[in-house]
């Protein structure tokens, strides 16, 4: 009877990467949100009338006249200042969160520290409209609240998956997990706009923040820290990934100290250190830069660039799974080794969009264009079986404040790049000025490859014992 109930028991282990993915879907939804949803909460006429200069953002949204025209006002006139400030300060507490969510995650429990992740995103969401009306301060606290969450949410998933994925499985049970960030920002992207025009702009944060709430239910019922723990997987399943990561009863790493010297001078931490900011300056540049560069220099207006922008995520989450899935047939093939696979994904995901950005820099072809974006932005995938996954390989009693320190500094590159990138282009809006920001990113895409194709290790670190003789 107990056997009968096993093989009805889907695995554990796939379960957590697929709840992970919904949960980055989640986060990443309500990420891009209110940037999606500030079409339909601006009075574009009044903002228009006492400004002559238009903001960024509005330039986007009324690339001609006939689509500010069409464009119907929301309640709020919020100068192009405020405009910033409420999409910038999300990022005030992404970049804090990060290495407290580690070390909690890490010390006490991975499966909490993601749910309040969520949890957090999901009532700052549900409380955002009604915060929006009180003042604009409320929506910035409600922002910086969710940037909190955010910022938590990867060192904890780090650290859930170095309990929960086999070294045989673990770039496709990575690759799983973190795609939900792509999955959540198009489908976002997508389903705003049928919101707000159907139930109003409201309609955005109640609908992407009760979804959220349903995937905390489901997060509490089922997901446990260890397979230990967990009650609805099988003994086999459970024996084997206990095996394969030889992690015993999986409690011991908890009284051990970060050997941080031992970490800031291992050359396989630094070249994922690397990897991650100038992956992460390329990545940005095509996510926030590239759609204004098509509506600057290649004249595509606003309904072009959604459909431009947000299918070739769709082919990313395809690519990561395929590219996952290959890499670890061949590893278990003996064909590959564990730092081979991250070489050869990372070179991936930095060579493709390089390449593609320097054809861009000699072509203003609108077709050729769409598919280079499209190209480069699926190709960085690859991150998810390569670096991003390299900290789990390297240090998985330390995966999350690994994660926590490198996610810190890559996510400068999200402060700079629109800051610099506004600098070159003022009032010279052409091939030229775009040349040297595509330029800047692809020697940032060279340094990345070269760094990590000779530093980067697969095998596990001396040091993620913690330092002799020292317990905390």
């Amino acid at each position: 009877m107990e056997n009968q109930r096993e093989r009805k028991l889907p695995p554990a282990r796939y379960v957590v990467a697929v709840l992970g993915c919904m949960g980055f879907a989640t986060i990443y939804g309500l990420r891009v949100n209110l940037s999606v949803a500030l079409v339909g909460m601006l009075n574009h006429t009044a903002l228009k009338q006492g400004s002559k200069k238009d903001s960024k953002l509005l330039v986007m949204l009324a690339s001609d006249e006939g689509d500010a025209k069409g464009m119907e006002d929301g309640p709020f006139v919020w100068s192009t200042q405020i405009q910033g400030i409420v999409l910038s300060c999300y990022f005030w507490g992404y970049i804090v969160a990060q290495l407290p969510g580690g070390r909690l995650a890490e010390l006490y429990s991975a499966k909490w520290v993601m749910f309040a992740a969520v949890f957090v995103n999901a009532v700052c969401t549900l409380l955002t409209p009604i915060m929006c009306k009180m003042h604009y301060v409320g929506v910035v606290v409600m922002r910086v609240l969710e940037g909190l969450g955010g910022g938590a949410a990867f060192p904890a998933m780090h650290c859930m998956l170095s309990k929960w994925a086999p070294p045989a499985e673990r770039s496709f049970i990575s690759a799983v997990t973190y795609a939900g960030t792509s999955l959540g920002t198009v489908v976002s992207m997508l389903t705003a706009g049928l919101l707000i025009a159907g139930f109003g702009w409201e309609s955005v944060f109640y609908f992407g923040g009760g979804a959220s709430i349903i995937w905390c239910v489901m997060w509490v019922f089922y997901i446990q820290d260890t397979p230990q723990q967990h009650k609805f997987i099988s003994e086999k399943e459970r024996t084997m990934i206990i095996t394969s990561l030889n992690s015993g009863d999986n409690k011991g790493h908890e009284s051990i100290p970060v050997p941080w010297r031992s970490v800031f001078t291992s050359s396989a931490f630094l070249a994922i250190l690397v990897a991650h900011v100038c992956n992460n300056f390329g990545w940005y540049m095509l996510l926030i830069e590239l759609p204004f560069y098509m509506n600057q220099v290649l004249k595509f207006n606003i309904k072009e660039n959604a459909i431009a922008v947000s299918l070739p995520y769709l082919t990313l989450w395809m690519f990561s799974m395929v590219l996952s899935k290959l890499l670890d047939t061949l590893r278990s093939k003996s064909m590959l080794t564990m730092t081979k696979a991250r070489k050869i994904a990372t070179a991936i995901a930095s060579v493709v969009p390089g390449s593609c950005l320097l054809v861009l820099c000699f072509s203003t072809h609108r077709g050729l264009a769409v598919g280079l974006m499209a190209l480069a932005i699926t190709s960085n995938g690859a991150i998810f079986s390569g670096f991003l996954s390299n900290h789990i390989d390297i240090a998985p009693n330390f995966a999350g404040t690994l994660m926590a320190l490198t996610n810190t500094v890559g996510t400068i590159p999200g402060i700079i790049v629109p800051i610099l990138v506004g600098e070159i282009t003022d009032g010279n809006q052409t091939i030229s000025a775009w040349r040297i920001v595509f330029f800047m990113a692809i020697g940032l895409y060279v340094l990345e490859v070269v760094v990590y194709t000779i530093f980067a290790s697969g095998e596990e670190q001396p040091w993620n014992k913690g330092t002799p003789g020292k317990k905390k």
